[in-house]
């Protein structure tokens, strides 16, 4: 028998099913749900939830979606200069279907993934839009750390107002420099690829973040901007609850859980941020319950903020599909 062959059925063997992701991606989150949910009092949960006042729910679900336009800004800014000259409100809404898709891909990641795919419309351009949404995620990336470790060492070493500043400052900077160097390697990389080149040609339409270093310092402001909003809208589901922590917890918890979630264990994060928000909150006095409780909140309003977005992306599909077919009636008339 011919080796190639026989390597064939055996090659096919070895390669793992598609659904086999799926199901771990779904073990791994019943699991964590059931680690987050071990321990708690069924009757003083539904009492709590009974007992919740939905007014502030629906603050934080407010505060949710004007974040979504703030991230939309934050994504234009750092995509335009590449040659993506859409609209804010495009930007806005490519932003929203992101969500969208984040809700049923294994991270938040996923959505980044589509928002790429969807902003370009051929292969160099989604690359080139990709590298927009990279540069996005770390200046989102590079808030949440500056926020969470200023408001940690603010309730740790219990700063007053201006010791507060000068260490979010200090920070801040910290994470500009950071930036302004990265950029600054672009010239580098260009005089190591050959002229002429495929990659040299795309590296080079990055040089605008590096001609106009302005952009990272914009984005990162946006950024700082959605991560303070986050962790109040993190705060009112608290409040509909009954837990009232100060701000400066809220802006330590919820970076850390954000921070958490992005990682592709579970689906959209389900379990996974119920579980942190146990461990980080219990320090605080907040029992497992109501914990338990602010995370389903959490992620009932990213659902409802998501399914905005799936409405928007099958508004637009059926745009199109509408245009093709009167482009296809008018042909045959």
């Amino acid at each position: 028998m011919d080796a190639s062959a026989s390597a064939a059925p055996q090659h096919r063997r070895s390669r793992i099913p598609p659904w086999a992701g799926l199901l771990v991606r779904i073990t791994a989150t019943a699991g964590l749900m059931a680690y987050a949910l071990r321990g708690i009092e069924w009757g003083t949960f539904r009492d709590l939830l009974a007992r919740a006042d939905w007014a502030w729910w629906a603050c934080g679900l407010a505060v949710g979606m004007g974040l979504q336009v703030v991230g939309g800004i934050r994504w234009a800014v750092l995509a335009r200069p590449l040659g993506f000259p859409l609209s804010y409100g495009a930007f806005v809404w490519r932003f929203l279907e992101g969500s969208f898709f984040s809700l049923c891909l294994p991270s938040s990641i996923g959505g980044d993934v589509v928002k790429a795919y969807r902003l370009g419309d051929t292969t160099p351009r989604r690359l080139l839009a990709a590298c927009s949404v990279l540069a996005d995620r770390l200046t989102g990336v590079s808030a949440l750390g500056v926020l969470a470790v200023t408001a940690l060492l603010v309730t740790r070493l219990n700063l007053g107002i201006v010791a507060t500043l000068g260490v979010a400052a200090l920070l801040l900077g910290c994470a500009m420099l950071a930036f302004r160097l990265g950029v600054a390697s672009i010239d580098r990389v260009l005089g190591l690829l050959r002229e002429g080149s495929t990659a040299r040609d795309f590296v080079a339409r990055l040089l605008p973040y590096q001609q106009r270093p302005r952009l990272m310092a914009q984005a990162l402001a946006w950024s700082l901007v959605v991560q303070m909003g986050g962790a109040m809208a993190v705060a009112c589901f608290g409040q509909s609850l009954g837990v009232f922590l100060p701000a400066a917890v809220w802006f330590t918890v919820v970076p850390l859980v954000s921070l958490a979630i992005v990682l592709p264990v579970s689906i959209n994060g389900i379990g996974l941020r119920e579980s942190a928000l146990v461990t980080l909150l219990g320090p605080h006095g907040v029992p497992p319950e109501p914990a338990v409780a602010i995370g389903l909140l959490w992620l009932a309003s990213q659902v409802l903020v998501g399914l905005v977005g799936g409405v928007l992306f099958l508004l637009e599909r059926r745009a199109v599909s509408a245009t093709a077919t009167a482009a296809v009636d008018g042909a045959h008339r």
